[in-house]
This record gives C-alpha cells, sequence and structure tokens, in this order.
C-alpha cells in the first residue's frame, strides 16, 4: 500500500527511502523515482544558489527604491519646512544635516552620513535618483542585499571624508552623489570580474568626473572619495576570500577595515580645519 494513500496498493517503491508509493507519488530522478516526502526534504536541505560575491542569490532590488522613498521624503520634508522647492536649503533640517567640516569639527558627527540624504531643488535630487535607480538595482541584484548595504554606506562615508580632507571647511555639501558614485566604481569592479566590457560606464563616470571639475557648485571631492572607496570595497567583496570557508569572515573584516579609514581620514579632515 502506498505510504501516504493507505487506501490505494501499489508495487513501486521510493528508490530513495524504500517505501512504497503510488504513481501520482512519485516523481521521476535521475535514478530511479522519488516520493514527494523526499523530494520536499533534499529541497529544503540543497545548498542555495550563491552569487559572485558569496551571497544568496537576490530575486529583485528592494533596497534601491526603499532609498529612492527615503531620499524624496526628506526632500518634500524640506520643501515644506523652507516653503521653496528651489531654496529648500533654508529649512532647519538642511541646515543641520548637510556636510559642513566645520561643524564635524565641533562634534557634529552625524552631519558625515545625514548629508548624503539631502539635496539642493529638484533637479539635485532627480539625477541622483534617476543614476541610483539605473546602477543601484544592478549592482544590488548581483552583489546581494548585505554586500549592497556595504558599498553603499562606504561610498558615502568615503565621499564625506574626501570633502572633510579637501574641502573648504566652512562650505557645506549634500547629496547622494558620493554613493551614486561609489556605485559607478561597484559596477565597473563587476563588470570587469564578469569579463564583461566597462567602456560605457567608465565614459558615464568621465563625463561626470568632467562635470564635477567644471562646475564650481559641484562636490568633486564628494565623488572623488566615493568612486575611490566604492571600488575598493567591492574589489574586496569580489576578490578576497574566493574559495576560503571563512570567505564571509574575510569580506566582514575587510568592509570594516575600510569603514575604519574613512573614519581615520574624517578624523585626519578635523584635525587640519
Amino acid at each position: 500500500m502506498c505510504a501516504r494513500h493507505p487506501d490505494r496498493p501499489t508495487g513501486l517503491r521510493c528508490t530513495r527511502c524504500d517505501r512504497p508509493a503510488c504513481p501520482e507519488c512519485l516523481q521521476p530522478a535521475s535514478v530511479g523515482q522519488h516520493c514527494v516526502d523526499c523530494l520536499a526534504q533534499s529541497s529544503r536541505t540543497a545548498p542555495r544558489a550563491r552569487n559572485i560575491a558569496g551571497a544568496s542569490r537576490t530575486g529583485k532590488s528592494v533596497l534601491v527604491p526603499g532609498l529612492i522613498i527615503a531620499n524624496v521624503a526628506i526632500f518634500a520634508l524640506t520643501v515644506a519646512m523652507a516653503g521653496s522647492l528651489n531654496a529648500n536649503y533654508d529649512s532647519w533640517l538642511f541646515r543641520a544635516g548637510a556636510l559642513v567640516p566645520a561643524a564635524v569639527g565641533q562634534g557634529e558627527i552625524w552631519r558625515i552620513v545625514t548629508s548624503g540624504f539631502l539635496h539642493i531643488g529638484p533637479l539635485h535630487l532627480a539625477f541622483n535618483m534617476f543614476a541610483l535607480w539605473i546602477i543601484g538595482r544592478e549592482v544590488e541584484t548581483v552583489l546581494g542585499r548585505s554586500r549592497f548595504v556595504a558599498v553603499y554606506g562606504v561610498s558615502l562615508l568615503g565621499g564625506s571624508a574626501a570633502v572633510m580632507l579637501l574641502s573648504n571647511p566652512l562650505g557645506f555639501t549634500a547629496g547622494a552623489s558620493g554613493a551614486v558614485f561609489g556605485l559607478m566604481g561597484a559596477l565597473v569592479v563587476l563588470l570587469r570580474r564578469l569579463k564583461m566590457p566597462a567602456g560605457q560606464v567608465l565614459t558615464l563616470i568621465a563625463i561626470n568626473v568632467g562635470i564635477s571639475l567644471v562646475i564650481p557648485a559641484v562636490s568633486w571631492q564628494g565623488h572623488f572619495g566615493g568612486l575611490v572607496f566604492g571600488a575598493a570595497v567591492t574589489a574586496a567583496l569580489l576578490y578576497l576570500g574566493v574559495g576560503s570557508p571563512n570567505r564571509r569572515r574575510v569580506q566582514v573584516a575587510a568592509v570594516a577595515a575600510l569603514t575604519l579609514l574613512t573614519f581615520v581620514l574624517i578624523g585626519l579632515g578635523i584635525a587640519l580645519i
């Protein structure tokens, strides 16, 4: 009798567990046929598919839409507080969160992070969010969510560190550009690792670097820092510990080291003010 259907006589058996099973409860296997219980057990114990960075494969991007929603919501709040679409930098929230090196030197350390979620006017917001949508989703789906957070966070901090070191201490900087440039650097490293052409992304980076250098109001320092640290952390995630059972630990250590480096540079920037 079938083990799952006691009322059904059968002469068939599962080649894995050797229990009797009716035709309805059996599925063809590479060797013989397996019952539905064995198939269910094997699907639970089978190793999950891993991506190139060693993470479980991510079906679709969820962090990038979340980041965009957060940036748009914060921008809308600054507009409402300032009563102006283009002069939203007059809001209390913007003044309290923008990256001002001298203010960071006075202990307002939160500015190195909050500045990455503030934008000056709708065009600034639109450009950064469009770039984040196009590039960020690719990076998130290939690297996985936790590693995307690492790349985005280290890129943001790297951009802030460069601003602290190289910018006017009394000037202010805002925008997700540093993190977005970090994602551009990450995408170049990803394409090289996958042995795919990176010419288009490199051209895009070159154009944006040119714009950063030509237009005085654009923070080339933040872009440069984000690009360098974004590429560095992605290279660490993709190349360090490959084939090692401790690969995840190696990756965590590398991300921690790069994060620490950004804070060392920020501290150096404070000392030079």
